[in-house]
Order: structure tokens, then C-alpha cells, then sequence
């Protein structure tokens, strides 16, 4: 038989009060009776439930509304009242002026371009190297409201940002700020098929980050004479961008922070870690520097053109033992010191052209001829990655190439083979338990940029 609510209350009540009187007699069944006035309470509400209205009988009502759509000339009035913004993006050339950098995105503003021709600040966007990303926006009447240009500041972590706007009464406002890079890491990998920067294009990998993992292993691959085909390698990196937008000077590449090459078989693995003193290098696995009291190089990997061996000479067209190496080079491409040391000598020497010889610790000499240019003076101290110079061709030299010499006690000797067996330095003792957890995540992203890769190779 069902229960009306007011007999359900009172059963409750008669229910509360005989648990407490039970309760007070019998302190030890406390726990029991409980159990059994809330199996009670139960019961009630299962009783209770019933009284619910079932919603299949609850009444229903349909409402129909016909919406008219606002007529067309209505429509036509909130879209001119409607204030459109245009946003175009360009690049600055060298030929620009400030009229063809605005025709270029769009607009032609004799205002604007009088601004950009005669303020001060406003006038950086065409000043300088070319090349700087440039975002304008325009008014649904075509004129310029703001122009934002983005160019590299003086600290490779940062980007200038110059802002011109449209001030409220009608004049122009410049304002120069510097802000951070934003960096973004991409994990990467790719397999050697005829060259390093072609598996790095194929992987979509920037150069920028093919020569930094050229400069990374340069003591252990010969990467000109060494690369084999099938030859593996996978690799961490940052990219950066400006605002969200992806900067186009330096091909937007930031730092390698972990790459594992895989040449003839043998694994070679390097991660990028800062020590505590803020200076930062790259380390094996082991926690061995990859950095070697010599270079590989005196360039940035480039295209060897005569190694370390007998040669036909190409003027006297007789075969000599060619006792350094030549790198093929544009003219004006930076030549750095392999090592620390002190200039020599820094002048004209017969078929060598212009040449900087640099004197090193433990009777070592090295030898950088057919300069086009000279940066360095007799007696100056040098430190390694130094520029002491530039590509050329003066003196016996066929066409623009760095040659290099390296020398012990006199002797000529390979560059590569004293680059591989320079002493290495060892990571401090108290920076090894922060390294292995750096080198471990690493480790697991460079890891998992392999199995990218072999997907990706299934997947095709």
C-alpha cells in the first residue's frame, strides 16, 4: 500500500526516536541499529519514489515560430556599417623605397610613405640589410592603419619589432622594442642517400641546422670524405618565430639540443647542456665534451676541393704532394682560427697571397693562404672560432678557396687526424647529476625522432 508524504514523515520521526531510545539502552548494538534505520530510510524512499510523476505523462506543447530573415537592403546597411580590416605581409628588398614597399602591400598612402621617408625610427624598416618581415594593415577606405616590421636584433635570442600606427587625430606614431625569439622544439631524422644537406632538405630539416651538426661531429665524421650512403642520423632542434610568425633570417633554426649520427655503422650521440656558470657545450652521452682543442675546419662545413694528398698542381700541371687542404669557398666567406693561439704572422708571402699564420701550444702551427682579406694583427692573442680573415684568390690560386696548413715541429700534418686526437675536457664532477637527467630527456626525444622517422619511411 502506498504512503501519502505525511505518513512518511511521521515514519521517519517514530523511526529516529526509537533508534536513539535503543541506542541508549543498548550502546554496543549502536552500530547495527543504524545499519537498520538506514535500511528503514530505505525502505521509505523506496516507498516515496513511486509518488514521482512518470515523465511519458507529463503534458507537451509544440511551438512553431516562422523567422523572417531581415531584408536584403537591411543586410546591405549592417555590412557597410561593418568595419573591415585587410592584412598583408611582404618582405623588404633592397631596391625599396617607401613607395614600392606600400604598393607591394597593396595600398598607396602619400601620408604613410612621407612618415616612412622622414621619421627618424620609422625609417629602420627601409634602412639596413633587406629581407625584414613586414605586416601592414588597411582600412576598408585603403589606407594604411598599422605597419609592424620584424627584423634580428643584435642578441640572436631576440628580434626588433618597429610598430608605425595611425594616431586618433589623424598623424603617425613610431615606436622600437626588442622582444624575445619564441623557440619551439621539432624532432627530425632522415637517412644519407648522396649528401648531408640533401637528406636534411629531404627530413625538411633548414641548413642551419645540417652545418650545426656537421660542426657537432667534425672531429669523428669526416663529413666530406666519410658519409656513406644508408648512413642514419636523428636530431632535436629549436625553430624560432617572432610573434608566432616564422623568421626567415638564419632559415629560423635555433639550436640544436640533441643529435645521434649513425655513420658506418658506428652510433655518435651529442646533447647540448649549460653548466650552472651559464657556459654551454655539447656532451657525449658519458658526459665528454665534444668540444677538442682544435677544429676539424677553418670554415663552416663546405666542399672540400683538394685533400690531404699527391695532386696534379693545377698551374705548374705536375704532380706535388699537397701538404694542406683546400676548401672551396665564395669569396668573403668567413676564415676562423682552429684554435687558440697567437698571430704570427699576418701579411703578403709569395704564392700564398695573403696569408695569417698563427702559432699554438706544443709547437703546433697553423697556416690560412690566399686571404682576400686580413683581420688580424702580428702578436695578437686568437682564440678558437675566431674570423682572421676571408676567402680569396690572391697569389697562386685559380679561383676563390681557403688553403690551410697545420703543422707540428714543422711538419706538415693532416688537420683531421690532429682534430680527432686533441685533448677533450670532461664535465665537472658536481654537474653530473643535473647532466644525466638533461641527457636522459634527450636521449628519449632523440628516441622517439628515430621511430618518427621510421614511420614516416613505412608510411611512403
Amino acid at each position: 500500500m502506498p504512503l501519502d508524504s505525511r505518513s512518511a514523515s511521521a515514519l521517519l520521526s517514530e523511526t529516529a526516536r526509537a533508534a536513539k531510545d535503543f541506542a541508549a539502552r543498548h550502546r554496543r548494538g549502536l552500530t547495527s541499529t543504524f545499519l537498520l534505520g538506514l535500511a528503514g530510510f530505505g525502505v521509505t524512499a523506496f516507498g516515496i519514489a513511486p509518488l514521482a510523476p512518470d515523465a511519458a505523462d507529463l503534458p507537451r506543447r509544440q511551438i512553431t515560430e516562422a523567422i523572417e530573415p531581415e531584408g536584403l537592403t537591411g543586410q546591405l546597411t549592417a555590412l557597410a556599417d561593418l568595419a573591415l580590416l585587410l592584412n598583408r605581409s611582404e618582405q623588404t628588398r633592397a631596391s625599396d623605397t617607401a613607395d614600392t614597399l606600400l604598393r607591394r602591400l597593396g595600398l598607396v598612402d602619400a601620408d604613410a610613405a612621407q612618415f616612412l621617408r622622414t621619421d627618424r625610427t620609422a625609417r629602420r624598416v627601409l634602412e639596413g640589410r633587406p629581407g625584414k618581415m613586414v605586416s601592414a594593415t588597411l582600412g576598408d577606405d585603403g589606407r594604411l592603419r598599422s605597419l609592424v616590421a620584424r627584423y634580428p636584433a643584435d642578441d640572436d635570442s631576440h628580434f626588433s619589432r618597429l610598430r608605425i600606427e595611425r594616431t586618433p587625430a589623424g598623424g603617425w606614431a613610431s615606436t622600437l622594442e626588442t622582444a624575445a625569439l619564441e623557440a619551439t622544439t621539432r624532432l627530425a631524422s632522415g637517412t644519407i642517400r648522396s649528401s648531408l644537406f640533401a637528406a636534411t632538405d629531404e627530413a625538411g630539416i633548414p641548413d642551419a641546422i645540417a652545418v650545426q651538426m656537421a660542426e657537432m661531429f667534425s672531429a669523428e665524421i669526416d663529413f666530406h670524405r666519410e658519409l656513406r650512403k644508408g648512413d642514419s642520423f636523428s636530431v632535436v632542434y629549436e625553430t624560432l618565430s617572432a610573434d608566432g610568425e616564422p623568421i626567415n633570417w638564419n632559415q629560423g633554426a635555433g639550436r640544436v639540443q640533441a643529435a645521434e649520427f649513425v655513420n658506418a655503422g658506428k652510433s655518435h650521440e651529442a646533447v647540448w647542456f649549460q653548466a650552472a656558470n651559464g657556459k654551454g657545450g655539447y656532451y657525449d652521452l658519458n658526459g665528454e665534451s665534444k668540444r677538442r682543442a682544435f677544429l676539424a675546419s677553418p670554415m663552416e662545413f663546405s666542399r672540400v676541393t683538394s685533400g690531404f694528398s699527391m695532386r696534379l698542381h693545377p698551374i705548374f700541371k705536375t704532380w706535388r704532394a699537397h701538404l694542406g687542404t683546400d676548401y672551396g669557398a665564395p669569396a668573403g666567406t668567413p676564415v676562423r682560427s682552429v684554435g687558440d693561439g697567437v698571430v704570427e704572422f699576418a701579411g703578403r708571402q709569395n704564392g700564398y697571397g695573403n696569408v695569417v699564420q698563427l702559432r699554438h701550444n706544443g709547437n703546433r702551427s697553423t697556416l690560412y693562404a690566399h686571404l682576400s682579406r686580413i683581420d688580424v694583427k702580428p702578436g695578437q692573442r686568437i682564440e678558437q672560432g675566431q674570423r682572421v680573415g676571408a676567402v680569396g684568390s690572391t697569389g697562386w690560386a685559380t679561383g676563390p678557396h681557403l688553403h690551410f696548413e697545420f703543422r707540428v715541429n714543422g711538419q706538415h700534418q693532416d688537420p683531421l687526424r690532429i682534430a680527432k686526437a686533441a685533448e677533450t675536457v670532461l664535465l665537472e664532477a658536481s654537474q653530473r647529476p643535473r647532466f644525466s637527467q638533461v641527457a636522459a630527456s634527450l636521449k628519449t626525444q632523440l628516441d622517439a625522432a628515430e621511430d618518427l622517422g621510421g614511420l614516416a619511411g613505412r608510411v611512403e
